[in-house]
């Protein structure tokens, strides 16, 4: 399955957040200053209409959309709803940074090997069904590991599971707290993030039986 190889075009991303949107204002950051180039973003999709990220969208004259399936009679009104406005929107490619919700099944065969996430752990480990936020950084500082990290990965039907685009590592100090290895956490994905979102624009990355190859 070729993943950058059908991307030969602009890649018009869809940003989805639920919160600060620290790694979004990375992103944006590097494609104004031309760090990453055959991007732009052309939609902010939060289910929180408090986001920081719809701010920071706002702040940045960028299109934003509120929605969440609580607005919606069901779901499949919903799903409808948001593919319709990726579609609007000329999405070919979705981020997700810091979106507190699992995508429906219908936006990921939509958008096949098109959604990529960052996770605050060295996956495998530490992923998975509520592992986000500070209950990630209590886990690792409990099974004392010695290093933690972020991943970038390719989103599919599972959480944490699909193919790792890239990885990289920081220690864990003895005396480190939840809260400081978030902080050292936070920092690699603010770097490790963007250049994911790079090697897509330069169409550099292929999936191929569900492994990455740059």
């Amino acid at each position: 399955r070729l993943l950058a190889g059908t991307l030969s075009c602009m890649l018009n991303i869809a940003a989805f957040g639920s919160g600060r949107g620290s790694n979004f204002e990375t992103i944006v950051t590097a494609i104004q200053q031309r760090a990453i180039r055959g991007a732009r973003i052309c939609l902010v999709v939060s289910n929180n209409s408090n986001a920081g990220i719809l701010e920071i969208a706002r702040a940045n004259a960028l299109p934003t959309a509120h929605l969440s399936q609580k607005q919606f009679a069901n779901e499949t009104q919903f799903v409808d709803r948001l593919l319709g406005t990726l579609k609007i929107h000329g999405t070919n490619f979705i981020l997700l940074v810091g979106y507190m919700k699992q995508l429906h099944p219908r936006v990921i065969q939509t958008y096949r090997n098109r959604i990529i996430s960052i996770h605050p752990a060295l996956l495998p480990k530490y992923g998975g069904k509520g592992m986000y936020g500070a209950s990630v950084h209590e886990a690792v500082i409990a099974a004392r590991e010695k290093f933690s990290g972020a991943t970038v990965h390719v989103v599919d039907e599972e959480y944490d599971r699909g193919p790792i685009v890239l990885q990289n590592k920081v220690a864990v100090a003895p005396d480190d707290t939840p809260e400081t290895l978030a902080a050292k956490v936070l920092a690699v994905e603010h770097e490790i993030y963007p250049a994911a979102v790079r090697l897509f624009a330069e169409g550099k990355i292929v999936v191929k039986d569900d492994e990455i190859a740059v």
